[in-house]
């Protein structure tokens, strides 16, 4: 998901470059866990039951009454048609992202398209077995699942659950052994009826209620006090680690994590905090 924003929501450009992040390091334990959200429930980690007619439900934070936690999720995005971008020169990951996290020991869900997993199979694969991270679903080629989505171009009702089945396809064979059942829509955007095409797939959709505004951003200064003063208890922020599409964001980080530790905030996967919102039901 790539969107502009500066204290509120702006838009995202239909041209712009989309994320992805992380450089291998040194292999990772992978965790016994489903490669896709069609595993026996017994081993699926948490989601939401469905909404009312059997909808997608849709989760944009955790409780506010749990302690202070927060989820950092960072949207690793690449289109379909961005190949020759790529194959230019053009860095759609950010590997110093990534060794910050690890280096701060910050947990951190990343939503990868499928179609940056089969750019970068080697970085999907590790931060995939890092159990620091987990990899959940934001499409295949980050086209929008409803019309008028910040000129993003769009994925027919027909193709979205394919579109999401492909992007589990792409992470198990890039060598993600974990991929979580949750998925977070293109530019945010969803209506009733792509709920009601996604129920199949049996994931929960992810939302946030903190914007960064780091996607474009230059100023670290001005994306980390928007994320400071956003963060409440249980909040889902949303961030990008592109080095070309957000530049900012590690320095961001930098600043970010220590100040929420300072206010006694621990950092938490969004399985965490679904679990959490699971058991308040």
């Amino acid at each position: 998901m790539t969107i502009r924003v500066r204290r509120v929501a702006a838009a995202c450009a239909l041209g712009a470059a989309l994320t992805a992040c992380g450089a291998p390091s040194a292999p990772h334990a992978s965790r016994p866990a489903p490669s896709a959200p069609t595993a026996a429930a017994s081993s699926r980690p948490p989601t939401l039951a469905p909404g009312p007619a059997g909808l997608t439900p849709v989760f944009k934070n955790g409780p506010r009454v749990d302690g202070k936690t927060v989820a950092l999720t960072f949207d690793a995005d690449m289109t379909a048609d961005q190949g020759p971008r790529a194959a230019a020169g053009e860095h759609f990951d950010n590997p110093q992202l990534i060794a910050t996290l690890r280096a701060l020991k910050v947990p951190a869900t990343v939503f990868m398209t499928g179609r940056w997993a089969d750019e970068y199979p080697a970085e999907a694969r590790d931060i995939g077995r890092d159990p620091q991270f987990e990899i959940a679903n934001h499409s295949y080629s980050h086209y929008a699942f409803t019309g008028d989505c910040y000129g993003l171009p769009t994925v027919s009702r027909d193709r979205m659950k394919a579109d999401v089945e492909r992007a589990y396809t792409a992470f198990k064979k890039a060598g993600v052994p974990n991929a979580m059942p949750y998925f977070r829509f293109p530019g945010g955007c969803y209506d009733r009826q792509a709920l009601k095409t996604l129920s199949a797939v049996g994931v929960t959709a992810v939302q946030w209620d903190v914007v960064s505004g780091d996607a474009f951003a230059t100023d670290s200064d001005a994306v980390a006090q928007q994320v400071l003063e956003g963060v409440k208890p249980g909040s889902v922020v949303v961030m990008h680690c592109t080095r070309s599409a957000a530049p900012a964001t590690e320095k961001a980080v930098r600043m970010i994590v220590p100040e929420l530790r300072k206010k006694g905030y621990r950092f938490v996967k969004v399985s965490e905090l679904i679990g959490a919102a699971d058991r308040h039901r």
